[in-house]
C-alpha cells in the first residue's frame, strides 16, 4: 500500500478532533441537535485549519444513517464514502478548477434530482472566490430557494472576494489560526502513535513552522520524520528548518538590553558560520521582542503569544530588569532592519551596524516622568533660581570684559596674504612660525601640512633641524625636503640647509604648531566645561532629568 501522508491520516474525522476550532464545532452541533440547520454555510479561515475537514465531518452527521447526529458512526456506507472522498450524494467541487458559469449551471441541473441514498445531497465547493461573477450570478437563485434536499458548505481563505449578495445567503463561520499549545499536542498526539521519538522543543519548533495551519504543521512532521528517522533531535531540526538556535535569539538580546555590543558582534559572527540567513535572523528576533513587549504589559498572555510555559518563563525573566520604552525601540528598528535586509547587498553588516546601535542605545524615560521632572524645574525656577549671568559678568564673579581678545595664533594658512605683503626683515627676526606662515601664503598645501606637525629641533642659519613623528615621516622624501629648502631659503633670504629626523613619542623636542593649538583648545574647552557644570541651572537639570553633559558649546565668542 502506497505511504499515506499524516495530514490525511490523521484527518479529523469527529467534531471534537477539529483541534482550536471548537466555537464551529459547537455551533454546528447545536444547529443539528436543535435541527436548524442552515443551507447554505460559509467557511473562512487561513490554510489548513479545518476548513474542508470540518464540512466533511458536518455533510457525515447529516447523513449517517444513525443521524442526523453529532457524533456519526463512521462505519456506515454513507460516513465511509465521504471519508474517503467518493461520496455519490456528497459532491466536493474544486472553485479554481470550475470557475464558469457552465459549470454552474450543471450544478443546477444536479441539485434538482434528489439524492440517491442519503437523507441530502450536499456540494462542498472549496476555494469558492475564484468563481467567476457570472458563476455567482448563476448560483444566487438556487441559494435564494435551494430544494429542501440540498445544502451547500463554501470554503475560503478569501471571504472578501465574494459578492455580498451571496455573503447574505450564507452562515459564516470564521476559523482561527491554530494556537502554538495546541498543534503541539495534537503532533505529541500523533508522534506517539507513529512511535517517532521527539522532543517537546524539537515539536514547538515543528508547530511555530506551521504559522498557525495544522496542515503545514503536520508536513513539517513528516520532512522531519523523513530525513531524522524515527529519533529526531532537536540540532536536526533546527538545521533542517533553517532555524536559528533558541539559545543564540536569547543571548543576542541580552546583549543589546546589557549594552554588551561585543557579544552581539560575536554572536552575530555565529549566525554567519552557521550559514543562517540574516533575515530570518533578524524576523525571529522581532518575534521574540514582540513577546517580550506583550510580557512586559500583560501577566498573563495566553493566546497573544505562540510560546511554550518553559519560554515564557525564560523571557519574562529577560524583560523583567527592562523599561518598556526601550523594549519598543528595540522592536520599532528590528522591524525596520527586518525589511532593510530584503534589499542589502551586506545582510551581516547591516545586522551588525543595527546590534551596535541597539547595544548603544540610552535609557529611554516616559513622558510622564518627563513631564514631572520639567513642573519639577519650573517650580524651582520660579522659587527664585539664579537666572543666566549677564554678559559682564562670570558664574564666578570675575569682572573681566565681555569679550577678551583670542590669544595670538599664527594663522595655518598664512591668513591668505601674499608673499609680497610679509614685512621685510633681517633673517634674525624670522621665526618657525613665520616660516609656516609665509608657505601657507605661497599656496603649498602638501608641505604646510607635514610643517605644522613638526618640531623646530635646531633654527641656527644656515642649518635648520626638523623633527618629524614617525607616522608621518615616509612623507619626507627628497622632494619634499628640496621643498622645504627652497622655500626656507626665499623665507630667509640667505641659503638653508634642511635636515629631517624622525622623532618618536615621549622624546624632547618642542610641540608643533598643530600640537600647540590642540593643547590651547583642549584648556578652553576643559575650562568652559568646568564653568557650564558649576551653573546653577545646569545642576538643576542633571539632578531633575539625570543623565551626563555629551558637548558644550561656547555661545560667547570671547570666552577663554
Amino acid at each position: 500500500m502506497s505511504y499515506l501522508v499524516l495530514a490525511r491520516k490523521w484527518r479529523p474525522q469527529l467534531f471534537e478532533d477539529l483541534v482550536g476550532q471548537e466555537h464551529v464545532a459547537q455551533t454546528l452541533k447545536n444547529a443539528i441537535s436543535a435541527d436548524r440547520v442552515h443551507h447554505a454555510f460559509l467557511f473562512t479561515g487561513a490554510r489548513g485549519v479545518g476548513k474542508t475537514s470540518a464540512a466533511r465531518i458536518f455533510a457525515k452527521a447529516l447523513n449517517c444513517q444513525e443521524g442526523p447526529t453529532t457524533t456519526p458512526c463512521g462505519v456506515c456506507p454513507s460516513c465511509v464514502e465521504i471519508t474517503n472522498g467518493q461520496g455519490i450524494d456528497v459532491l466536493e467541487i474544486d472553485g479554481a478548477s470550475n470557475t464558469g458559469v457552465d459549470d454552474i449551471r450543471e450544478l443546477r441541473e444536479n441539485i434538482r434530482y434528489l439524492p440517491s441514498r442519503s437523507r441530502y445531497k450536499i456540494f462542498i465547493i472549496d476555494e469558492v472566490h475564484m468563481l467567476s461573477i457570472n458563476a455567482f450570478n448563476a448560483l444566487l437563485k438556487t441559494l435564494e430557494e435551494p430544494p429542501e434536499h440540498a445544502k451547500f458548505i463554501f470554503a475560503t481563505t478569501e471571504p472578501h472576494k465574494i459578492p455580498v449578495t451571496i455573503l447574505s445567503r450564507c452562515q459564516r463561520f470564521d476559523f482561527r489560526k491554530i494556537g502554538l499549545t495546541s498543534v503541539q499536542e495534537r503532533l505529541r498526539f500523533i508522534v506517539d502513535r507513529e512511535g517517532v521519538e521527539i522532543s517537546d522543543r524539537s515539536l514547538v519548533l515543528v508547530a511555530r513552522n506551521g504559522g498557525g495551519s495544522m496542515r503545514d504543521a503536520l508536513s513539517t512532521l513528516d520532512q522531519v520524520i523523513a530525513f531524522c528517522g524515527e529519533q529526531v533531535a532537536e540540532d536536526e531540526v533546527q538545521g533542517l528548518l533553517g532555524l536559528v538556535s533558541r539559545r543564540l535569539l536569547i543571548e543576542t538580546l541580552e546583549a543589546v538590553l546589557e549594552r554588551n555590543a561585543q557579544l552581539a558582534l560575536t554572536l552575530a559572527q555565529k549566525v554567519d558560520e552557521h550559514g543562517h540567513s540574516f533575515r530570518r535572523f533578524c524576523r525571529q528576533l522581532v518575534e521574540l521582542a514582540r513577546a517580550l513587549v506583550i510580557l512586559k504589559v500583560v501577566d498573563q498572555p495566553g493566546e497573544l503569544v505562540d510560546l511554550s510555559e518553559a519560554e515564557l518563563q525564560e523571557l519574562r525573566a529577560l524583560a523583567a530588569p527592562a523599561a518598556l520604552e526601550d523594549l519598543h525601540r528595540l522592536l520599532e528598528i528590528l522591524v525596520r532592519t527586518e525589511a532593510e535586509l530584503a534589499t542589502s547587498h551586506d545582510q551581516r553588516l547591516t545586522m551588525e551596524m543595527v546590534l551596535v546601535r541597539l547595544a548603544g542605545l540610552p535609557s529611554g524615560i516616559d513622558i510622564a516622568t518627563l513631564i514631572d521632572r520639567m513642573e519639577s524645574l519650573e517650580r524651582k525656577l520660579a522659587s527664585g533660581m539664579p537666572a543666566r549671568p549677564s554678559g559682564h559678568e562670570r558664574p564666578g564673579g570675575s569682572d573681566r570684559p565681555e569679550r577678551p581678545p583670542l590669544p595670538d595664533l599664527p594663522p595655518p594658512g598664512g591668513g591668505g596674504k601674499k608673499s609680497e605683503a610679509l614685512p621685510v626683515a633681517d633673517a634674525a627676526d624670522k621665526t618657525w612660525a613665520g616660516l609656516v606662515a609665509y608657505v601657507g601664503s605661497r599656496r603649498r598645501p602638501r608641505v604646510l601640512a607635514l610643517l605644522e606637525q613638526s618640531s623646530p629641533l635646531q633654527l641656527e642659519l644656515p642649518r635648520l633641524r626638523i623633527g618629524l613623528p614617525k607616522k608621518f615621516h615616509y612623507l619626507a622624501d627628497a622632494d619634499m625636503r628640496q621643498a622645504i629648502q627652497d622655500l626656507a631659503t626665499d623665507y630667509f633670504a640667505t641659503e638653508v640647509r634642511v635636515e629631517i629626523e624622525q622623532v618618536n613619542g615621549g622624546e624632547n623636542a618642542p610641540l608643533s604648531l598643530h600640537e600647540e593649538r590642540v593643547r590651547k583648545e583642549s584648556d578652553r574647552e576643559k575650562k568652559l566645561r568646568q564653568n557650564a557644570l558649576e551653573h546653577p541651572l545646569v545642576k538643576s537639570a542633571l539632578d531633575i532629568f539625570g543623565g551626563d553633559i555629551e558637548t558644550i558649546r561656547a555661545i560667547d565668542k570671547g570666552f577663554v
